[in-house]
């Protein structure tokens, strides 16, 4: 998947619900799924009788435009969950939750993915106290991420300080104050609040 550049709402149309893309704008009103809940183009009403394969290609194209990545890079995530113990559905999910942009989003420090991936991009964070502008870079336990010193008098930043901060899942924990989080654990599947049938990509990835 290029880089996308068309209004990102109309990807959570075309999948046929919220993916949470744009921020705050997905929780009020202003939100167009909830307006027009169909897909995009002038055939959006349109019941269409959708095979098995088709059911797995959307649901892969819905779990990739939710973290932002790549064919190339989701291929990748679900060879490595392969080859791993447990569960491949679970594992490939585990791994894309440890990106360090999503990391960074599940913080609450962006409200958006692509917000998160930007400010990685810039450099505004240490892991371990190390600089890393990698937003695929893969978090592990115990691991400690930090905004840069010389960015805490950042006008964002200083608004994150002052906030009380939102519910962070258990595998995480941050301070606010201190502008510094941890990997407290590898996010298990009950964590991932997000509407995703993994096990349809597996089999799509698997024939």
């Amino acid at each position: 998947m290029a880089t996308y550049r068309e209004a990102k709402c109309r990807l959570c149309r075309r999948e046929g619900g919220k993916l949470f893309l744009k921020g705050e704008k997905c929780y009020n009103g202003k939100c167009p799924f909830e307006k027009r809940p169909m897909a995009p183009g002038q055939h959006g009403l349109a019941r269409k009788k959708v095979s098995e394969y088709g059911q797995q290609l959307r649901e892969k194209q819905k779990v990739k435009r939710i973290y932002g990545v790549q064919e190339g890079q989701f291929r990748s995530y679900y060879e490595k969950a392969d080859r791993m113990k447990g569960i491949t559905g679970e594992n490939m999910l585990s791994l894309l939750e440890r990106r360090l942009d999503n990391v960074i989003y599940r913080m609450g420090i962006g409200v958006s993915r692509a917000q998160a991936r930007q400010l990685v991009n810039h450099g505004h964070f240490l892991v371990n106290g190390r600089k890393v502008n990698i937003p695929s870079y893969i978090i592990k336990v115990g691991d400690t991420v930090t905004v840069k010193e010389s960015k805490n008098s950042n006008k964002f930043f200083e608004e994150l300080k002052a906030s009380k901060g939102g519910n962070l899942p258990k595998w995480l924990e941050f301070d606010n104050g201190k502008l510094e989080g941890k990997i407290l654990a590898l996010p298990e599947r009950d964590d991932i609040d997000s509407q995703i049938s993994e096990h349809m990509i597996v089999e799509l990835y698997s024939k």
